[in-house]
């Protein structure tokens, strides 16, 4: 009896030892060992590593933007984060992996885009900036020529937008009163007529071939010596600043500036227009003719006299408030103010 019993129990006990099968059973599914997991961690980084691979990822990053450097350091700290962790397969390492790099690469795309819009914005900035030529701030009144930067209050007077200083744009026949530069600061520069002209078409084509001894037919308006958007006035212009003003027997006392003037010339500057007592050159040959400053302020037109090589017209305002539209000769040199187009 005690034999049969022995003989079951040792049946059983096989029965069951064959059912939970051993290590060398290809039905068991053993957890991945530490050093598995080590493994396929080293593989995934020496692929992360891998030359090729990791130039091109580091190409892309640096044509996008720079900065992204760091989006790529952290996805390489999440992967090394993971390792020795018994618990983490395979397959979900090669996810993390994935998404790590789904990370960077929408980072890169992302950085890629706004480096582009910023890029774009500036090539725009910098085409209008060319093509503009200068900035006109209607809040402030000012003018910004961007030839040289240089920034002039300005005045609307009735539907005439002016400059209300002198033109400081150097040219290579232009001059400060007395050869001092000081004097270019306070009343701007003197220029001839074909300068105040353009007549060699640096910035327009508009009143090229105008000039001394030279009948010609520009195209008004006349952007001449001025900021592009702006131009050199016609007799007509000044006549109807004159109009707006109140007509010839008040404008100089209108448009004179406050103080500068001798004597008691100084005007009320009611329109903000602030002319100054710049004098003007006799010709742009002599070294020390300059005349008038302090008594007379002169201001070209774009207008020849009619059939006259010499002449051109020009305003000019008196210590003593006398204020005409006259001609005088193109190989003088004037002051220069602008007129909004």
């Amino acid at each position: 009896m005690r034999s049969s019993i022995g003989s079951i129990v040792a049946f059983v006990l096989a029965f069951f030892l064959a059912a939970c099968g051993d290590d060398d059973s290809g039905s068991f599914v053993e957890p991945v060992p530490e050093d598995s997991s080590s493994s396929i961690e080293e593989e995934s980084s020496s692929s992360v590593k891998d030359e090729s691979s990791s130039s091109s990822v580091k190409d892309v990053i640096l044509s996008s933007s720079e900065g992204s450097s760091p989006s790529s350091s952290s996805s390489v700290k999440s992967s090394s984060s993971k390792k020795g962790d018994p618990g983490t397969s395979s397959s979900e390492k090669s996810s993390s992996s994935a998404k790590s790099s789904s990370s960077v690469a929408s980072s890169s795309s992302a950085k890629s885009s706004s480096s582009s819009v910023k890029s774009s914005s500036s090539v725009v900035l910098s085409s209008s900036t060319i093509d503009l030529g200068s900035e006109y701030d209607d809040v402030a009144k000012t003018l910004k020529d961007l030839r040289d930067n240089q920034i002039y209050r300005t005045a609307t007077i009735g539907t005439q937008t002016w400059m209300a200083e002198n033109l400081n744009f150097e040219t290579e026949k232009s001059f400060c009163y007395d050869d001092v530069s000081r004097n270019c600061a306070k009343y701007g520069r003197l220029y001839t007529w074909a300068e105040a002209m353009d007549s060699v078409g640096t910035w327009s084509m508009n009143g090229k071939g105008c000039g001394y001894t030279v009948m010609c037919s520009p195209t008004y308006p006349v952007r001449g010596v001025c900021p592009k958007g702006w131009h050199l006035p016609t007799k007509e212009e000044w006549d109807t600043l004159f109009t707006a003003v109140g007509g010839s027997d008040v404008v100089a006392k209108e448009l004179k500036s406050t103080n500068g003037w001798s004597g008691n010339g100084n005007g009320l500057d009611t329109y903000a227009f602030s002319a100054l007592p710049g004098g003007y050159k006799v010709d742009d040959n002599s070294s020390l003719n300059y005349e008038d400053e302090g008594d007379y302020a002169y201001f070209w037109s774009s207008t020849e006299k009619a059939k006259n090589n010499y002449s051109a017209y020009y305003l000019y305002l008196r210590y003593n408030d006398d204020a005409y539209v006259s001609s005088g000769y193109k190989c003088r040199l004037n002051s220069v103010r602008c007129v909004k187009d």
